[in-house]
């Protein structure tokens, strides 16, 4: 059976402990892990934007020995010129994985259905599980563990690094609170089912339109910008409403004294991070960042020596 991580919970957790603590060691010895020693391709494709994602997984896939194949989502126009179908069909007799940043969910779940090969989701609107993989081993590291820690999530609880926190902070034994606007939670679906996983692992969800309520006590502080991509039409309203759930040194003194703050970045200074957070002592987003790399080497490895 060929594995695929297209959303959080494609990884049990037990499984998700596997990934992180394989990240970790490859991220203190980053060139003893070969498994795309040929080399072998991985096809990176990108319909959105990307900095990170392309460095990070371009990067870490040379390290792993391979050899990373770019494809521009763009010339490709897949669902207008050629249908995802086809794409995976082809894609999955070139390449030993592919990784797709693109917009809807349903477009990966149709490429792991005909590629034949690993499928790994860079981001969709819905879910941004390769980003939480970095975020959970930042914390780790910083933290020592994962059970048990209170972690705040406040701003645009609705998109997809909102549902992807819900999922995977439950399957890691947080204690997760979204602090968002009314109408602005993550999917009912989606926190239904982290509700199920973290009965499992004694973790919790909560949900609050109370910033202060959710960053109380926190040991671990995240947001996002408040305007995701394919929402830009609404930014004026969201500019309005966002204001008070902005990580600034009056949110962070409620959470507790060594909290960590998280950002999978860009971020627009002022708006749903100040200047004086991001570039603080509590800020931990430049290893955030850094551990992209790593991490996604790590469920790449993972998923390729899981499937037959």
């Amino acid at each position: 059976m060929t594995r695929h991580f297209l959303r959080d919970d494609d990884l049990s957790p037990a499984e998700l402990v596997e990934v992180l603590d394989l990240a970790d060691r490859m991220k203190a010895e980053p060139f003893d892990h070969k498994p795309l020693a040929g080399p072998r391709t991985v096809a990176l494709v990108f319909d959105r934007p990307t900095l990170r994602t392309q460095v990070s997984f371009a990067a870490g896939i040379a390290e792993l020995g391979g050899n990373p194949m770019t494809v521009d989502g763009g010339l490709a126009a897949m669902g207008s010129r050629e249908g995802v179908e086809d794409v995976a069909r082809i894609l999955g007799r070139q390449a030993a994985a592919v990784v797709w940043r693109t917009a809807h969910q349903a477009d990966v779940v149709t490429m792991a259905a005909y590629a034949g090969v690993p499928v790994l989701n860079a981001l969709t609107d819905e879910f941004h599980p390769c980003q939480l993989l970095a975020d959970l081993q930042t914390v780790r590291e910083h933290k020592g563990t994962l059970a048990g820690l209170r972690v705040a999530f406040v701003g645009d609880g609705a998109c997809n690094m909102g549902n992807s926190w819900v999922l995977a902070g439950a399957s890691a034994g947080l204690h997760v609170v979204v602090g968002a606007p009314q109408g602005f939670t993550p999917d009912a679906h989606v926190v239904a089912r982290a509700r199920e996983i973290a009965q499992d692992t004694g973790g919790s969800i909560d949900l609050t339109t109370d910033p202060l309520e959710a960053a109380a006590g926190a040991d671990v502080v995240v947001t996002d910008s408040w305007v995701s991509m394919g929402r830009e039409e609404e930014s004026e309203e969201r500019l309005r409403i966002f204001p008070p759930y902005g990580v600034t040194d009056d949110l962070l003194s409620h959470a507790a004294p060594d909290a960590i703050v998280l950002h999978c970045l860009p971020a627009y200074r002022g708006k749903e991070i100040s200047e004086e957070v991001i570039e603080g002592p509590h800020s931990v987003v430049w290893d955030e960042a850094e551990n992209r790399r790593h991490a996604q080497k790590a469920v790449l490895t993972w998923l390729l020596e899981h499937s037959a």
